[in-house]
């Protein structure tokens, strides 16, 4: 279901954990995620056993993800200030889990706040809200009659094509988000959401 959570118990401990989360939990292409999914133990160069426990695990689906070799993903979440800051005692710790990614066929991937805090994040935030609420169905008869005669068109322009009267505009737009949190409405995700964004379906 398109407004169901895909991790049990999902915590975070900073905010950008948090974005990392808002962001993966919204995309279609990821089945499935775990939080502190493993403990990785290694040795370190003083003979000192030491362990290290990442924070999250992906499961992309079969053929959807961005690594051609792998469906699971094994994931750091860091401000690139703390890996600079403190980047002699991350790096083994680094290197401990891509050899333990490698042994279970996965890929080990440090994610920062330039690939998590992206426009794709904050329409991830916009949007996942409306997805708490039912659709009515009878806006959603109108919004598909439209776009289907449309084709392609803003989200004011389809609105204004329903009704003239802003109250009833209002009244349907939570229903046009929520078909766009679900993904049954095209828009690009990667640009930021606006009255004058293009919308569609099919293609």
């Amino acid at each position: 279901m398109a407004n169901s959570q895909k991790a049990n118990d999902a915590f975070f401990e900073s905010s950008l954990e948090r974005d990392f989360l808002t962001m993966i939990e919204f995309d279609s292409c990821i089945e499935s995620y775990d939080v502190q999914p493993v403990c990785i133990s290694w040795v370190d160069s003083n003979g000192r056993k030491r362990k290290y426990t990442p924070d999250v695990l992906l499961s992309y689906i079969s053929g959807r993800s961005s690594f051609s070799n792998s469906n699971i993903v094994l994931c750091e979440v860091k401000y690139r200030s703390d890996i600079k800051k403190n980047w002699e005692d991350l790096k083994p710790k680094f290197k401990a889990a891509i050899r333990y990614a490698k042994v279970q066929g996965w890929r080990f991937k440090l994610f920062t706040e330039n690939e998590i805090r992206t426009t794709y994040m904050e329409n991830a935030r916009f949007l996942q809200p409306y997805l708490r609420d039912a659709l009515n169905e009878s806006h959603e008869e109108l919004i598909f009659g439209a776009l289907h005669s449309m084709r392609e068109c803003s989200v004011e322009q389809l609105i204004k094509s329903l009704f003239n009267d802003k109250w009833a505009q209002a009244e349907i737009l939570p229903s046009l988000w929520w078909l766009i949190a679900a993904k049954r409405v095209n828009l690009d995700l990667n640009l930021p959401i606006t009255m004058s964004s293009r919308i569609w379906i099919g293609r």
